[in-house]
């Protein structure tokens, strides 16, 4: 059950998690660029000797205890997500062999990695693998790829992160990374939404990518690669970055700014948002994120923009660009979680492009 100390109230926090919460999912599905930007800056020592351990616990669990209503309103608007259980996906067009669609979290959860009843079969059988980058299995070259386009990921000019901060944001800023072991001079030509995906990861994220663990999305390409499999990418590092850039700097600023002061907090996010994953409760994740609190952040925090840009502009791209590819037959997909469920999820766009999709668990 989750507990929060006395002096601080439930909801304030509450909505506060809501916001952050929202931004982090946005920050893992880049998750590759955080590993870059580590090494790029030398910034990661401190965090990766951190106790690996992952901690956190179950939001939802202490909404059982703590306000029930609100919990029963959160699952009657994820009962009403289209396509909100489940996390493979079978994918049959007239003429061809079957193709598999598998929903990811982009983390090195080895539960995770473990994937769902099934998964495991339908990508020994599958001839052509397709993921939403295939660069990802390069650091080198994805790295490369991100320098070559400075405008996505840097403030340009004289401009600095200091230039959008008023006065007691900056006291905040400063002193959230300070406490990460990352001075702010060292970031300020960075974009904030580049530093988020880094200090938004948990201590255990940070510490098994540093042990050389690789993401799902990512073991899987290589997983491929190593069989022989044809691999596909769906989109390249520089459009997932474009989607990111999109939004204005001052809602990434904000979420910067709160994912910084809540601390340890933040593994309840990932615990939670794990947690229904795992029993492939996918549409609750963002009804979760987004009403955790009674007031919600799609108002004063650019939920809409984001859902748009980050979930249903690329779900769009990516039905398009693999359509030709499940038309074939024999292929097995895995793509983001957050991508599939919803009436413009990558399952119902996939059905109006006349496949047969079904559940398989």
């Amino acid at each position: 059950m989750m507990t929060f100390p006395i002096s601080i109230p439930v909801r304030n926090l509450a909505d506060r998690l809501a916001d952050s919460a929202l931004w982090l999912i946005a920050s893992l599905n880049l998750l590759v660029l955080a590993s870059l930007i580590a090494a790029l800056l030398s910034i990661s020592d401190a965090r990766a000797a951190e106790e690996s351990a992952c901690g956190g616990s179950n939001i939802l669990t202490g909404l059982e205890q703590s306000d029930p209503t609100r919990l029963a309103a959160l699952r009657q608007e994820a009962d009403a997500v289209p396509n909100g259980k489940g996390l493979l996906w079978k994918i049959e067009a007239q003429g061809s062999a079957p193709s598999w669609l598998l929903g990811t979290m982009h983390v090195t959860d080895p539960r995770v990695l473990a994937m769902p009843q099934g998964a495991a079969d339908a990508f020994a059988k599958a001839a052509i693998v397709i993921v939403e980058s295939d660069e990802i299995v390069d650091d080198k070259k994805a790295a490369a790829a991100i320098m070559m386009r400075p405008d996505l990921t840097m403030f340009a000019g004289d401009k600095t992160i200091n230039d959008f901060l008023k006065p007691e944001d900056r006291t905040r800023l400063e002193t959230g990374l300070k406490e990460r072991g990352i001075p702010l001079p060292l970031v300020a030509k960075m974009k904030p939404w580049m530093i988020a995906s880094f200090v938004a990861l948990p201590a255990c994220e940070i510490s098994r990518k540093a042990g050389g663990a690789s993401f799902l999305d990512k073991k899987l390409a290589e997983d491929a690669i190593r069989e022989g499999k044809t691999l596909k990418g769906l989109e390249t590092l520089v459009e997932q970055l474009s989607a990111m850039d999109s939004l204005p700097v001052e809602l990434h600023l904000q979420a910067l700014i709160e994912t910084l002061a809540l601390g340890k907090t933040i593994d309840d996010v990932m615990t939670t948002t794990t947690d229904l994953y795992l029993s492939g409760d996918t549409g609750m994740i963002m009804p979760m994120m987004k009403s955790v609190s009674l007031q919600t952040a799609a108002k004063d925090f650019g939920f809409a923009d984001f859902e748009q840009r980050i979930i249903i502009d690329r779900n769009k791209i990516m039905a398009t660009r693999a359509e030709p590819i499940l038309k074939g037959g024999n292929a097995f997909m895995a793509v983001g979680a957050l991508h599939l469920s919803g009436a413009e999820g990558l399952v119902e766009l996939l059905r109006q492009r006349g496949f047969t999709v079904t559940p398989v668990n």
